[in-house]
């Protein structure tokens, strides 16, 4: 027993410095933000800052997410689709953005696919042994750890929100096992509200890769609030969804595919940019 509250007080102990963390992080890189949001032009007058080529980046990656729509998975924005019920639908958004973290979409769907068929609810993870879930979303990443917090979620959904998930950023983050992408991506997939972009790891190697920020940024946060800096607010809920299947299948964590890029000549990080003039002095 001794150990069982020893376990509970570690957990407590790592979800407060979590949180903590991320508290930081969040006023670190708002203060960054508030020091550099702005340039001076030539003529000394402020602007907002903003990356060159940024439009044409922008329309280039919906124009290659056409050609390359065949390579892309399934992603948390289908999740729902089937479901009637608008409470049910939210809750599989959400739960199916938990078990998404450091998890390939392919495993998170198929965990969520699993639990569809059993008719996943509120009610059905309260009753449910937290063994015999981890064994249904498994082989996600930290699978136990993931099925402890949709348990405590769900205990939570029943006792504050009549079985209905949260509808702001702040209620949402205060779930276990929610971090700042997972709610504004919720707040997008689930509620249809544009509150911000959230930041993975594809949206922040990418905006590092085009330069699209306006200064070095360390973690997801940081990149989410320099880039809301600048991209226009009605753009917010399209960067995540979009800049994913790019990074997925073009614009990949290694060896991208730069050859093929529509951007490969207005990107920073290019590899293929003097190919043609290359060709040309040959």
């Amino acid at each position: 027993m001794s150990k069982y509250f020893e376990k509970k007080s570690e957990e407590q102990k790592e979800t407060i410095n979590s949180t903590e963390n991320d508290i930081n992080n969040i006023n670190e890189a708002t203060n960054i933000v508030k020091k550099r949001r702005k340039v001076v032009n030539d003529d000394g007058n402020d602007r907002k800052w903003e990356p060159p080529h940024w439009r044409e980046h922008w329309a280039n990656i919906l124009a290659m997410r056409i050609t390359n729509k065949h390579l892309e998975p399934r992603g948390c924005d289908t999740i729902g689709d089937t479901i009637a019920d608008e409470k049910i639908r939210r809750l599989h958004v959400l739960v199916s953005l938990m078990l998404s973290s450091q998890t390939k979409d392919t495993m998170t769907i198929a965990a969520m696919d699993r639990l569809l068929e059993r008719g996943f609810t509120v009610q059905y993870a309260l009753d449910i042994d937290v063994d015999e879930l981890a064994k249904i979303i498994y082989p996600v990443g930290f699978w136990r750890r993931k099925a402890q917090y949709i348990k405590d979620t769900c205990q939570i959904l029943r006792d504050k929100y009549n079985d209905d998930i949260p509808n702001t950023i702040e209620t949402l983050c205060a779930l276990p096992g929610v971090g700042p992408k997972m709610a504004y991506l919720a707040m997008d997939f689930a509620w249809k509200s544009n509150q911000g972009i959230g930041v993975d790891v594809h949206v922040h190697r990418i905006s590092h890769r085009l330069d699209w920020l306006p200064y070095d940024t360390k973690t997801p946060e940081q990149t989410r609030l320099a880039l809301e800096s600048w991209i226009p607010r009605d753009l917010w809920n399209q960067i995540n969804h979009n800049l994913v299947r790019f990074g997925q299948t073009q614009c990949l964590p290694v060896r991208p595919r730069c050859s093929t890029c529509l951007n490969r000549n207005i990107c920073p990080a290019s590899t293929s940019k003097d190919t043609t003039k290359h060709l040309k002095q040959k």
